[in-house]
């Protein structure tokens, strides 16, 4: 499969009412059992790559050891792999498009890209969020590959903010963020049901929400529209759960 088949089979799985859904993955050998399982796509979780290698989230692991696992991850599975690429590991426009080259040449054909300033704090504007957006668009052009851009807003995590009063300003970005050439809009943290379908009825783009604690059944989400479900780093806990559980019996 050419990567452009694959990248028109992953946007083909974002269904209103049939959501694709992503259980994430953090190396080669968990993509593998995620596939076996039988899994349409991959998708990795930042978190998780991070912390099986010892570090923290928020681009800390270096960017080359991240592009080694991604590519092993890529060359054992035959579906489409979309990386969690947190914000693109670069301010600067002119690295960021190499950056994205590099994750392409590889053979992703999707990404989260989110709105959060990782080695600061808060989030960009809209206007440079936007030519941060374009910019990753064009470089898939050059590619000649239709890589789908998740973009995610970081209005709804970890922020304390009322999220009746996040709505519009996230209904903004998405507009903003579809017009510069997003693919997906991603609302980790949102979990309000009625809010999540406002979401999904007042924008074009396919809705992404993480699976969290408080969050609407996969199956409530899938009826009011989201058109893709991740799990984020609950599978790379409950498997670190599960192994110190097991280790503890041997070693008391």
């Amino acid at each position: 499969m050419s990567p452009n088949e694959r990248a028109a089979r992953f946007a083909a799985l974002h269904i209103q009412g049939n959501p694709l859904v992503l259980y994430n993955v953090w190396d080669a050998g968990s993509a593998r059992a995620v596939i076996e399982a039988g899994a349409a796509a991959i998708a990795t979780s930042s978190w998780s790559i991070a912390e099986a290698q010892g570090y923290r989230d928020g681009e800390e692991i270096p960017i080359e050891l991240a592009l080694q696992i991604v590519g092993r991850i890529a060359a054992t599975v035959e579906v489409p792999v979309s990386v969690d690429f947190e914000g693109g590991y670069s301010d600067d426009l002119s690295d960021l498009a190499a950056n994205i080259s590099r994750l392409i040449d590889l053979g992703v054909v999707g990404i989260n890209f989110e709105d959060r300033v990782v080695t600061s704090s808060g989030l960009y504007e809209i206007e440079r969020q936007v030519d941060r957006i374009a910019t990753i668009r064009q470089a898939a052009d050059d590619e000649g590959v239709a890589l789908f851009i998740n973009a995610r807003t970081d209005l709804f995590l970890g922020r304390g903010d009322d999220p009746d009063a996040s709505i519009d300003a996230a209904l903004d970005r998405a507009s903003a963020y579809c017009f510069a050439g997003a693919s997906g809009f991603f609302v980790p943290g949102l979990l309000e049901e009625a809010l999540i379908a406002r979401i999904c009825e007042d924008t074009t783009l396919p809705v992404n929400v993480m699976v969290m604690d408080g969050a609407p059944s996969n199956a409530t989400l899938a009826a009011i529209g989201v058109s893709r479900i991740s799990y984020g780093p609950i599978p790379f806990i409950e498997t670190m759960n599960t192994l110190q559980l097991r280790a503890a019996k041997v070693h008391p």
